[in-house]
């Protein structure tokens, strides 16, 4: 037991380490929430989700990996694997919708239309011509996309920490040192999502509005980038 609680609590530190330093936890739900103004609650409820893919998708293999006798290196190696698809799923998403909100920002310029009404009135006023069905199958696209990315990523630490209470055959053991790591990084990604949503939220970002999909798109493929090249 003091194994296992020495490991347990390697995973609390481990799990919320690993997402701190890893912008791609948290960094594209804040901007996501921001671009396609989601409520918090379904902010917090696609961070917890992806999270959950996240995770879980590691622990799978890691028990695969396990049961099948598979050297931890090679388990290790099949995650790196991963860990580069995800990324570039990262670089490839985030640069398609970065060009997409340049393309919308240039589309949606303001104009003035003059109206005349009877009498001889005549007013000025300045819109932009917005498609809202398009606005929606995105509204309602988006969050797979991040679940299908998060879903790939690995989470390289829980792999390792596994190892031992399975070599001494106690599911107890991996089954806590699995829950201690997952809820911490789960925990850890919805308070960065929480405190920063509501924290862009309060600021005045009226002159950048319509540049938010363009910055968003930017900030998650800079994610993927520094992934893929700083290993963060």
């Amino acid at each position: 037991m003091d194994g296992i609680n020495i490991l347990v609590v390697t995973a609390i530190t481990l799990g919320f380490v690993h997402t701190v330093v890893g912008p791609d936890h948290y960094l594209p739900f804040i901007v996501m929430s921001k671009a396609r103004n989601w409520t918090m609650r379904r902010t917090l409820m696609i961070t917890v989700l992806c999270g959950l893919g996240h995770i879980l998708s590691s622990v799978v293999i890691g028990f695969i990996g396990i049961a099948a006798g598979i050297a931890i290196s090679k388990i290790e190696m099949f995650e790196g694997h991963r860990g580069n698809v995800a990324a570039w799923a990262f670089i490839i998403f985030g640069f398609v919708y970065m060009i997409w909100g340049i393309y919308r920002a240039v589309k949606n310029k303001k104009h003035t239309h003059i109206h005349f009404h009877k009498g001889g009135k005549v007013h000025e006023h300045e819109h932009t011509h917005e498609h809202d069905h398009s606005h929606v199958h995105k509204q309602n696209i988006t969050p797979w996309v991040l679940f299908t990315i998060f879903l790939l990523g690995p989470c390289e630490p829980l792999v390792p920490l596994l190892m031992y209470p399975a070599a001494n055959n106690s599911i107890g053991g991996t089954v806590l040192v699995s829950s201690a790591f997952g809820i911490t990084t789960i925990g850890t990604m919805t308070l960065i999502v929480f405190l920063a949503s509501y924290g862009i939220k309060i600021i005045k970002t009226d002159k950048l509005e319509k540049y938010m999909h363009a910055i968003a798109g930017f900030t998650i493929f800079a994610s993927g980038m520094a992934i893929q090249f700083l290993g963060l």
